[in-house]
């Protein structure tokens, strides 16, 4: 039996040949995923947040860290996690594009950041917002995003790592319609609700 997952509002289908990279053949339903999904990126957390090394700007800015942590996030359940998606997807730019895209994203931020056009968190929530724009994965945009603005706010910036509405927002809850509203609102320039969202 297949894989089988039902989408909630705002979520990116898998094609049939992503599908085919899960690596956990005994998974079939969407909560299975979901569990299996969850325990490969508490490992990732831990990596991020446990290591001694100190991550540096360049290390975060840099397309390697961008896949790696994906990688990291997802490598026990998909044969693709960490790298660029090669389909296009109902949102995020041309597959063609995705690196050009990226690089000048990691390099808008890396100037925000040296010139401080906008506080800390706006800059991570300005980054976080621009990356899933580009979607550069096949899955897992949106949970990797937020951990890329986690780690930008604690490692180069010092401060408390963003709250995301204290809750997991996979699922199709009250709280997962407040984020979509609010990426919506970010969509077209104005980010104060996504500020607000990432601290609640």
């Amino acid at each position: 039996m297949g894989l089988e997952i039902n989408y909630y509002e705002g979520q990116t289908p898998l094609d049939e040949d992503e599908k085919e990279g899960l690596l956990i053949p005994s998974i079939s339903t969407r909560q299975e995923l979901d569990e299996h999904e969850q325990q490969n990126i508490e490992q990732a957390i831990r990596w991020t947040f446990e290591r001694k090394k100190r991550f540096t700007l360049e290390e975060v800015l840099s397309e390697e860290f961008i896949c790696e942590l994906h990688a990291r996030m997802l490598g026990n359940v998909w044969q693709w996690a960490g790298n660029f998606r090669s389909t296009n997807k109902n949102i995020g730019v041309d597959k063609y594009s995705i690196r050009q895209d990226l690089r000048v994203l990691l390099d808008d931020v890396r100037f925000w950041i040296q010139q401080k056009t906008f506080p800390p968190d706006e800059i991570a929530i300005r980054f976080k917002h621009r990356l899933v724009s580009i979607h550069c994965f096949p899955n897992g945009n949106g949970r990797h995003s937020r951990l890329v603005a986690d780690i930008l706010i604690e490692k180069i910036f010092g401060a408390e790592v963003f709250t995301w509405g204290s809750i997991n927002l996979i699922h199709q809850t009250a709280f997962r319609s407040l984020y979509l509203k609010a990426l919506r609102n970010a969509d077209v320039g104005n980010f104060d609700q996504l500020l607000v969202f990432s601290r609640s």
